[in-house]
């Protein structure tokens, strides 16, 4: 199985499964990426995800029997097909929480950084690779990339392949949470169940607006009105207000 899937309470655990190629990707593994995604979201019972690989590497990018094979018209096609998953990641209703050890390189760093937060074992590498085959970055790196290190930070690693370990990628903001070796999962699953805690709407609308990248002021402002609007109409948002005045946590349902 490609991407395998275990569930721990409201949160859904998504493994890149082909340690052989040390959880590189094809095609058929993203797609059976993206189903799993598409199950989550529909499941009410899911609040968060959490994304990782198999034995101890998070993802070393595109398979390169892929890359042997590439065309022009191919390439297009194959990339709009795996933006999907780039925008489901970064722009889905639900959470994701990515769970690095060993390497995130090349693609599979633009799959760690299409997530919301990233936890880091401090022996991981970050490395973007593309130059190395004559290529530029892909599936959203140059979107996410500048927004985590500033621009400075990204052009090293972008044009000259500079590597980050992960115990310094929580200091430059590549990651969000350091993590001993080997704890990087669990440490992802602590943050995930504190995700998975959250109003769930008021999580979907978020996600959407920092999904829009650098929209001006109006933009956003116009966004608020009518999401914020939406949210003093629901349950969740009734129900923060009557646990803050018996000073207790909330529970929240998505309603």
């Amino acid at each position: 199985m490609a991407v395998s899937v275990d569930d721990d309470g409201a949160v859904r655990v998504l493994r890149l499964n082909r340690p052989a190629k040390r959880n590189a990707f094809t095609l058929e593994s993203m797609a059976a990426l993206q189903e799993r995604l598409d199950d989550g979201l529909a499941d009410p019972e899911i609040r968060a995800f959490v994304l990782t690989g198999s034995e101890g590497t998070f993802c070393a990018g595109v398979d390169i029997a892929v890359l042997e094979n590439a065309t022009v018209a191919g390439t297009y096609g194959n990339l709009n097909a795996l933006h999907r998953t780039v925008r489901t990641l970064a722009a889905g209703a639900k959470p994701v929480v990515a769970a690095v050890e060993g390497h995130a390189v090349g693609a599979g760093l633009s799959l760690a950084l299409a997530c919301d937060l990233v936890v880091a074992a401090e022996d991981a590498t970050f490395r973007c690779a593309f130059p190395r085959l004559g290529l530029m970055a892909d599936l959203g790196l140059l979107w996410s990339l500048p927004k985590r290190v500033g621009d400075g930070r990204a052009r090293r690693m972008l044009l000259l392949d500079e590597p980050v370990r992960g115990d310094e990628a929580a200091g430059i903001g590549l990651a969000d949470y350091p993590a001993a070796p080997g704890e990087a999962l669990p440490a992802a699953m602590d943050v995930a169940r504190r995700l998975a805690e959250q109003p769930p709407m008021a999580v979907a609308f978020t996600k959407a607006m920092l999904a829009g990248g650098h929209q001006s002021l109006d933009a956003i402002l116009r966004h608020e009105a009518s999401d914020q609007a939406l949210l003093h109409g629901t349950a969740d948002f009734r129900e923060g207000v009557t646990a803050f005045t018996e000073r207790r946590d909330p529970s929240f349902t998505g309603r």
